[in-house]
């Protein structure tokens, strides 16, 4: 499974402003909402539950906020580097630039938990997050999702 599968390039926001956890977790399933045709209000809740459990904050300024969606027709991403970190309350204390929400069916199972995996794989990758927030070119950072998820092929 490759970031390539899970996300495409207008699903990549390069530059967001968001100036709380809050908003920036609106602004995602509002951008989620248009790629899904799924309601943004039922997206933002379920993100939102998911974080009341724990913060998807994993350090290193780099969140993955996730849910299970009824209605959803597959697994489904949505990637921001922001203007300005924000208050995350990640593992790190650290703020957040990247943000890599991933929504997936319920039935989705061990798929959703792959995805999961994926996505931390990717964003763990010093290199690829150096050149990601290194630009505000949505189709160069799709670019260097899908790259790395070849490169670090499990």
């Amino acid at each position: 499974m490759d970031l390539s599968d899970l996300i495409e390039a207008s699903a990549v926001m390069p530059a967001l402003k968001a100036n709380s956890k809050k908003q920036l977790l609106q602004l995602l399933a509002e951008k989620a909402a248009s790629i899904t045709g799924l309601p943004e209000r039922e997206i933002f809740d379920t993100i939102l539950q998911r974080e009341r459990l724990g913060s998807t904050g994993v350090g290193n300024g780099i969140a993955i906020p996730h849910g299970k969606l009824p209605g959803i027709a597959k697994i489904t991403g949505v990637f921001a580097r922001l203007d300005h970190p924000v208050e995350f309350e990640a593992l790190d204390d650290q703020p957040v630039d990247l943000v890599f929400l991933l929504l997936a069916p319920e039935s989705a199972g061990a798929d959703h938990l792959k995805a999961l995996s994926r996505t931390a794989r990717v964003l763990r990758d010093g290199e690829t997050v150096a050149k990601i927030r290194g630009t505000t070119d949505a189709s160069a950072i799709h670019a260097f999702l899908a790259e790395s998820a070849t490169t670090n092929a499990a």
